[in-house]
């Protein structure tokens, strides 16, 4: 029994793997870091498919272990490129990824046919190893390119774009996948197929609560409930000048914890009225109407109380989180709040 839920489980990322590959190559829009990251998967996917076979099936076929090493060669150039794709440095490397991935791909291809694995088992042995080693390197080549932004990101929390954090989510699970096989014999061969299952599924997670998080701030889309029910231009007029005046002058933004239903009932809306003078009127969410007085607090906060922290102007404007604070400030002005500060004061 423990076998069958071993050999499930280490299948069921090989097999999402390659059903994720064929999601990411062939919808849209198509681009090139996309492509990168669908075979970088394909790669693993081959890798880890090879490994279960041969920890359950140690009599596999020698071709089936030749591609599975095969590969496991391209790993390391395709999170490289796909790592300086995500983060836009592609094309200022010095080499090009097309002549780089199309020699690599020339030389696995020669090397199989001139050096079988089937008749060669001890050379293949060695060609492992260089193929771990250069798998190492590229790791800490793509941890180069991330770096500058990491440090930024770490020091003053500039925000990561979504694509950036599936970049390092997937940068963070290939290294792991590769520490899971560097130190095998010292745990278990069949390790870097579960860490790939578990490191997969949690990626996927990631990437769905980030596209979430993401949508909560965008401006919502007129509800088609609103067209037969729409407020008249004078008295939309008049109630927006009212809610603007009402949070400016009682400091609601400054409550952290405000909500739609609060601001309705002191604004003496319903709420589905409040909603759609927002969303249809105003053509803002409630996060981003109140967001915008809480930076534009922050900004002036940031001018004139020069040895404030950064952590009390949030505090200050409105922010129990200081994540959500920098995330919403970059979101506005395209900057962190220390270089809004700095610049400020320089000028």
């Amino acid at each position: 029994m423990s076998n069958q839920l071993l050999f499930f489980f280490s299948t069921l990322g090989a097999f999402n793997g390659l059903l994720l590959t064929g999601y990411i190559l062939f919808s849209k829009p198509a681009s090139l870091e996309r492509h990168l990251l669908a075979f970088l998967l394909f790669a693993i996917s081959i890798r880890i498919s090879k490994s279960i076979w041969f920890y359950f099936d140690p009599g596999v076929g020698k071709q089936f272990l030749q591609l599975g090493l095969s590969a496991c060669f391209f790993v390391g150039p395709l999170l490289y490129f796909y790592i300086a794709s995500a983060f836009g440095v592609l094309d200022k490397l010095r080499i090009k990824w097309s002549w780089h991935l199309g020699s690599l791909l020339l030389l696995a291809v020669g090397i199989g046919i001139v050096y079988p694995y089937q008749f060669n088992p001890e050379l293949w042995g060695i060609f492992y190893r260089i193929i771990n080693y250069s798998w190492a390197l590229y790791i800490i080549s793509a941890a180069f390119i991330m770096f500058p932004k990491l440090v930024v990101w770490v020091g003053d929390q500039a925000q990561l774009s979504l694509k950036e954090k599936l970049a390092v989510n997937v940068f963070s699970g290939t290294a792991l996948i590769w520490l899971a096989y560097f130190t095998a014999s010292y745990t278990s061969y069949i390790v870097g197929a579960l860490s790939f299952t578990f490191i997969l599924y949690l990626s996927v997670l990631h990437w769905q609560i980030a596209k979430h998080s993401k949508k909560e701030d965008l401006p919502v889309k007129t509800n088609p409930s609103y067209v037969a029910n729409k407020i008249e231009e004078n008295k939309a007029a008049g109630l927006i000048q009212k809610l603007t005046n009402l949070v400016q002058q009682e400091r609601l933004y400054t409550n952290a914890n405000l909500t739609l239903p609060q601001l309705a009932k002191k604004l003496q809306l319903s709420v589905p009225q409040l909603s759609q003078l927002l969303n249809d009127n105003m053509k803002k969410s409630f996060s981003v109407f109140i967001n915008e007085f809480r930076i534009n607090e922050a900004k002036r906060l940031l001018i004139e109380s020069p040895k404030m922290t950064v952590d009390v102007v949030a505090e200050e404007s409105g922010y129990n989180s200081q994540s959500t604070f920098y995330t919403a400030f970059k979101q506005f002005e395209h900057t962190t709040p220390a270089k809004y500060r700095q610049s400020q004061l320089n000028s």
